[in-house]
């Protein structure tokens, strides 16, 4: 479980492609001195990856299978490619953000960046997959990093990006055509999820009788 709130930027030093999919290394000397364990979750531009290899300089080894790499942007990602990092919560954290799980959703394309100092937009188109879960003042991780939803339309939806985390995030570096890994709320997700496989006669009662409580558990 991650907060979305990013922690560093590390940058890719290599990618290696393996039978199962592909080796990432990453330099991670940007989250400070830090002490690593082996096989421990680390929210990588949004995806959680384990920590599979630790080498001097905290230069990080990472292996995402090809189902990852098929429904992320990892596999357009390079060596010199900066990354969002973030380590997984622990007990006594402070919660910022919202929760994060660090499972994609759906990849979206950058078809907008409003540029300007004052009120910087950046809008994407907006996935099939995570349509009925993207709503205004929402909460969404664009490449891992916690932001609210402000606009939303048939076609696209747009996030306002301040000035911090334009410089602490890949964020800042987004240009037209630049795919990003996107991650609905839990809480949304959940009760989308839920609506969407309630028997429809239940529907059609809570639709005449709003007040009453949820009359069903979906079967």
């Amino acid at each position: 479980m991650f907060t979305g709130l990013i922690q560093a930027m590390g940058t890719i030093q290599a990618v290696m492609d393996t039978p199962r999919g592909r080796r990432i290394v990453l330099d991670a000397s940007n989250l400070g001195p830090a002490s690593f364990e082996m096989g421990e979750s680390i929210a990588v531009s949004g995806v959680c990856l384990s920590l599979v290899r630790i080498e001097p300089g905290q230069r990080l080894e990472f292996d995402a299978v090809r189902e990852t790499m098929s429904v992320t942007n990892l596999g357009d990602k390079h060596p010199g490619d900066a990354v969002n990092l973030e380590r997984s919560l622990r007990a006594g954290d402070l919660l910022g953000g919202h929760f994060v799980q660090g499972h994609v959703d759906a990849v979206a394309e950058v078809v907008k960046v409003h540029a300007v100092p004052s009120d910087w937009r950046i809008f994407f188109t907006l996935p099939d997959a995570c349509r009925n879960m993207i709503v205004p003042k929402g909460s969404i991780a664009i490449d891992g990093v916690s932001m609210t939803i402000a606009t939303v339309d048939s076609n696209t939806f747009s996030v306002a990006v301040i000035e911090l985390t334009r410089e602490n995030t890949t964020l800042g570096s987004l240009n037209i055509g630049s795919r990003v890994n996107i991650e609905t709320d839990i809480l949304t997700r959940t009760v989308v999820n839920y609506l969407n496989n309630l028997d429809p006669a239940a529907l059609q009662r809570m639709a005449a009788n709003p007040a009453d409580p949820l009359i069903e558990a979906p079967q």
